[in-house]
């Protein structure tokens, strides 16, 4: 079960899970791009993508970073109450297009807020594609109620 479906004051340090896998396509990339207006040719240009170290085109780190978020937060989690951060934020390996990705996440450190009310859960937020590979790496924090309190 994925933590971030319970309250923070239920919730115990070294807690882990792991996601689905999601495959990283094209037009998750074009789309991204167009939202976002980020066209870097190293995303959207196969001939010059070929040249590169890369040897072909890498996904957006930053929708690696949405995707994950995608894959970890349950979309009915009760005590959410904020994306409270992100540290050390790192891009270790590139994303292809083809690539599947899943999410690894562990509880790092807590920290009350208010007492009985809320807390920040601090997790070390992980994404590796389908061949275990490391490709982004991060400490998330969020805001989340206690039980019996609401967002």
């Amino acid at each position: 079960m994925n933590f971030l479906a319970k309250y923070f004051d239920e919730i115990e340090l070294g807690e882990r899970f792991v996601t689905r896998g999601r495959t990283v396509t094209e037009t998750d990339i074009v789309q991204w791009c167009a939202l976002t207006g980020d066209w870097y040719v190293l995303h959207t240009n196969a001939h010059y993508a070929e040249q590169t170290r890369f040897g072909q085109r890498i996904a957006p780190g930053l929708l690696i970073h949405a995707i994950a978020a995608g894959l970890g937060v349950p979309p009915d989690a009760p005590a959410i109450v904020a994306n409270y951060g992100t540290d050390a934020l790192r891009f270790v390996a590139p994303t292809f297009i083809g690539d599947t990705i899943r999410l690894k996440g562990e509880v790092i450190g807590k920290t009350d807020k208010r007492q009985g009310k809320d807390g920040v859960l601090k997790l070390n937020w992980n994404v590796y594609n389908q061949n275990d590979t490391l490709v982004l790496t991060s400490d998330l924090q969020i805001l989340m109620s206690c039980r019996g309190r609401s967002n």
